[in-house]
């Protein structure tokens, strides 16, 4: 399996980037649920699927509690979540409180790796390696073009993949690649 992406042109003649062709992504149509995250993870461990449903089903609760600790959580191979949150300016400190608190949100960071893309040989015989961070859930995850702007469900336990949420979701969120047009942290 690989993440389909679709071309696409930016017709936003107030952008930099107008007329340029970006890589957008296209997503399933459903989300994966916790029932179907289970049976995967039975496949993969010697764990029971209701053991596994059982934990993932706590799992939120835990890290509302921690969350509200104001602990930041590390879970091993995914990434670190934290609160985050946008609050009002206001003039004088004694005006300033919970009550300015605007959003609210979760913050994610994924989980990184150091990995080698290249030496380079020194004149003096030592060697200088280059490195990027890599994140790990993505590392190995291999692209595929398509043309169809939403993909078709196909979960492999022949069970129902959830509900519809409208196909053609790219993510949202903030701009952070460069002149992508997109949108999205694709």
């Amino acid at each position: 399996m690989s993440q389909k992406f679709i071309k696409s042109q930016n017709k936003n003649s107030h952008s930099p980037a107008h007329g340029k062709y970006f890589t957008k992504a296209v997503y399933d149509n459903y989300f994966i649920e916790t029932e179907q995250l289970a049976e995967f993870i039975q496949t993969q461990a010697s764990v029971k699927k209701s053991d596994i449903k059982a934990v993932l089903d706590e799992l939120g609760g835990a890290m509302k509690h921690f969350f509200e600790l104001g602990q930041k959580i590390r879970l091993d191979g995914i990434g670190i979540f934290k609160v985050g949150f946008s609050s009002i300016g206001v003039i004088r400190l004694e005006d300033c409180g919970a009550a300015n608190i605007t959003t609210r949100r979760v913050l994610f960071q994924p989980e990184t790796t150091r990995v080698v893309v290249g030496q380079e040989k020194k004149s003096d015989g030592s060697v200088k390696r280059k490195y990027v961070n890599a994140i790990t859930l993505l590392k190995d995850v291999v692209f595929e073009e398509t043309h169809e702007n939403a993909m078709r469900a196909t979960v492999s336990s022949g069970s129902n993949a959830g509900s519809s949420t409208g196909g053609n979701n790219t993510g949202g969120g903030s701009n952070t690649g460069g002149d992508n047009p997109g949108g999205g942290d694709q």
